[in-house]
């Protein structure tokens, strides 16, 4: 594997000066982030590393909020309106610093541009409060406390982003938060487009080689120092595995046969794909493009959920998930009671799914089978009257109680509450397995499976005994992908009771 970036992965130590007071703590927090938020490949995980940048900004606002309140303002005043004051300018603040594209690894590397993003967003928050709070008689601030406030909250985060910036600069020289990058399509073109990456100093592209169909001499086995890795058919495995973030394709559009041949084996992966416009004599206005670096690139499709999404959907999935846990704990009890009363055998059964990228996770359920009738993969569908299943399975499963074991596997962070549903490994349609029946199968997994999903509130749940059942259930699921967002999942969470009344499908 070849990296823009030759440091050693394992290489974990923030380089700081030794000596000052600010290089060790630097050091220290450098190592805080490089504990806590590396992911299974020893990567930097973005979205908690946004998050948190997002949660030390809102505690920079209350702290120096209940500084400025009480140095400048202990008198004016009550503990429940500072309280109510301090929260809604923290939020309201970090909001809008999201809006002016404060929170991306990107704007992060540039901590200059940021202290007139701070500033800006942090103006627009205190004057709006200032005038909300003198429509309505309860001014949230005195103007010197209100002034205090702006200037040291400004001036600490401004200084933390400078900090985090070196952290971001150390971390990606170790090679621990780049972009896995791979080149479909060999040739001059990928080696134009790799000697021009490099020219610009993109270490946050780790290149990880090159994908090619040819084997003739208009392909080599390496292209500028980057191995070629295989042909385009073993390219979805590769991704998977190396946990690509991005491919750039460098096939010519005028190639448009052998252009679609590769569109369709990628389509299935949550990655970025870009095409390089670097080598295109076709000239589109500027606003088509994209860039990295100096390189034009045609977005051809993004990752359903970008970093920030991310942080909003495990939110979403943690809190509400543990909040639904704590609800339905009792009605579980109770599950698990007529489970044990009703047939011999374990309560809780587990079986391998196919979860996000493809990757199989242990999805939880209520046993609702007889035990030595169980089948762990799913290879025979379960039909009406099908004597496998219980007299308790057989209710369990019609209201969709067996599944709710699976908010663990929600707040262990293996499933989200909403998404397509994930499928046992054997899973058939009529007696053909799912992926065979749909070309498009395994585009399902470019995001977590969910607990319920926009298939199953449109009775596209239960049984699978036809061709057309699975075909339906795929194309409300890609819908769903493509059109994510967290109001979608909060309407299909608030009408999931009202579909299971029907009981369609489920047996």
């Amino acid at each position: 594997m070849a990296i823009l970036s030759h440091e050693s992965p394992d290489d974990v130590s923030i380089k700081t000066t030794s000596g000052s007071v600010f290089s060790r703590a630097l050091a220290f927090a450098g190592n805080f982030v490089d504990r806590a938020f590396s992911d299974k490949r020893r990567s930097i995980s973005r979205p908690k590393l946004l998050f948190a940048t997002c949660a030390l900004d809102a505690i920079v606002l209350i702290a120096t909020g209940a500084v400025a309140y009480s140095l400048f303002d202990h008198a004016h005043a009550t503990l429940p309106g500072i309280a109510v004051w301090t929260f809604m300018i923290a939020i309201a603040t970090t909001l809008e610093l999201r809006r002016n594209w404060s929170y991306s690894t990107q704007a992060l590397r540039r901590p200059a541009e940021q202290f007139g993003k701070v500033v800006k967003s942090a103006a627009a928050v205190f004057c709006i409060a200032a005038g909300a709070g003198y429509l309505i008689g309860m001014p949230p601030f005195t103007p010197l406390a209100g002034i205090a406030w702006f200037a040291s909250a400004v001036l600490l985060i401004t200084a933390a982003r400078f900090g985090l910036a070196k952290i971001l600069e150390d971390l990606t020289e170790a090679g621990r938060l780049v972009r896995r990058t791979v080149i479909v399509g060999g040739g001059p073109d990928a080696e134009h487009l790799i000697k021009t990456l490099e020219s610009d100093n993109r270490k946050e592209l780790a290149i990880l080689g090159v994908f090619d169909d040819r084997s003739d001499e208009r392909s080599a086995d390496s292209v500028s120092g980057y191995p070629k890795l295989g042909n385009f058919e073993q390219l979805p495995a590769f991704s998977r595995n190396a946990g690509v973030d991005l491919i750039i394709v460098t096939v010519p559009m005028s190639a448009e046969n052998r252009l679609m041949q590769i569109l369709q084996i990628l389509f299935t992966l949550p990655v970025d794909i870009r095409i390089s416009a670097l080598s295109s004599k076709l000239r589109l206005s500027s606003g088509a493009y994209s860039y990295i670096g100096r390189v034009p690139m045609l977005a051809l499709m993004d990752r359903p959920l970008t970093d920030w999404d991310r942080v909003i959907k495990n939110i979403e999935d943690r809190v509400l998930g543990t909040l639904l846990f704590l609800l339905a704990a009792p009605v579980m009890a109770l599950v698990a009671l007529a489970i044990r009363l009703d047939s011999k055998g374990p309560i809780l059964f587990k079986q391998r799914r196919y979860g996000f990228n493809n990757e199989l996770i242990e999805v939880l359920k209520f046993r609702s089978m007889y035990t030595d009738m169980a089948d762990a993969s799913a290879s025979k569908l379960v039909t009406k009257d099908d004597p496998r299943v219980t007299p308790v399975g057989r209710f369990i499963r019609k209201t969709s109680l067996d599944e709710l074991p699976q908010l663990l596997n929600v707040i262990k962070g293996e499933m989200s509450l909403v998404g397509p549903r994930p499928h046992a490994t054997e899973a058939k349609a009529s007696s053909d397995l799912y992926q065979t029946v749909v070309g498009e199968y395994f585009a399902r997994h470019r995001m977590k499976p969910g607990v319920t999903g926009w298939a199953q509130i449109n009775g596209w749940r239960g049984e699978t005994d036809t061709h057309e059942k699975i075909h339906r259930r795929v194309e409300a699921d890609l819908y769903y992908i493509d059109n994510w967002s967290l109001l979608f999942d909060l309407y299909i969470i608030a009408a999931t009771p009202f579909a299971l009344l029907t009981g369609k499908n489920a047996y």
